[in-house]
């Protein structure tokens, strides 16, 4: 199993020397900047698995940082942990409201840092694993209506081709009623190719929210009929 790749982002060298040091005792990938612009540029690259986020930083605070990756699509689904030694109510609501996913207080405590960030690569896994399930679902009630909506001019197809069989047959060919059951196969297979191109265009799903910070895909307004 491959490393889950942590990008810690602190001013203070000495914090991520401690981060880094009892990360790679745990077995982390860890990617490192020391200032906001320098961490979003390095989110952006590597796709870390979590970032770990100082609040207090010059250029940009933690909380702008924090409010720039959730909102961006490549960066949003990573979860953020900011690194705080502010211990106010109100510091936390920002924190929340910027998107962040937990808070860890400095000075550090090892066995909560480790916890708090399995934690946050558990429910990561966990929202993927919903994200695919549901791909799943929505594909299989796509295919469920597509077989619906393409059975009715199939059928009127076969009725259609057995009732110019029959015609073929008889000693008079009417050529009105079998110029009549040939509009029917046409306009039946005009039906089936608007269904096939109404699938054809199902390729960006919208993403909606579901159960507070879990969110499944679904088509965004797409109908086949």
């Amino acid at each position: 199993m491959d490393s889950k790749k942590i990008l810690v982002i602190d001013d203070q060298h000495d914090n991520v020397f401690i981060l880094q040091d009892r990360l790679d005792l745990e077995g982390f990938k860890v990617i490192t900047a020391y200032d906001g612009p320098a961490g979003i540029d390095l989110a952006e690259e590597h796709k870390p698995d979590l970032i770990l986020l100082d609040v207090m930083m010059p250029k940009m605070s933690g909380y702008e940082v924090c409010e720039k990756l959730t909102k961006q699509n490549s960066t949003k689904d990573i979860p953020i942990i900011l690194l705080t030694a502010l211990n106010n109510a109100e510091d936390t609501a920002k924190g929340f409201a910027a998107g962040a996913f937990d808070f860890i207080k400095k000075p550090f405590n090892r066995i909560e840092l480790l916890a708090r960030i399995k934690s946050a690569l558990r429910f990561s896994e966990t929202k993927k694993l919903l994200i695919e399930l549901e791909k799943i679902n929505t594909f299989s009630a796509t295919v469920k209506k597509t077989n619906h909506d393409i059975k009715q001019p199939l059928t009127l197809i076969s009725l259609s081709a057995t009732a110019i069989q029959r015609e073929i047959e008889n000693e008079i060919l009417d050529k009105e009623a079998v110029l009549r059951r040939v509009k029917y196969i046409d306009n039946s297979v005009k039906e089936i190719v608007t269904v096939l191109e109404s699938m054809s265009k199902i390729q960006n799903p919208e993403v909606k929210k579901y159960l507070d910070n879990i969110k499944l895909e679904e088509f965004e307004n797409e109908k086949l009929n």
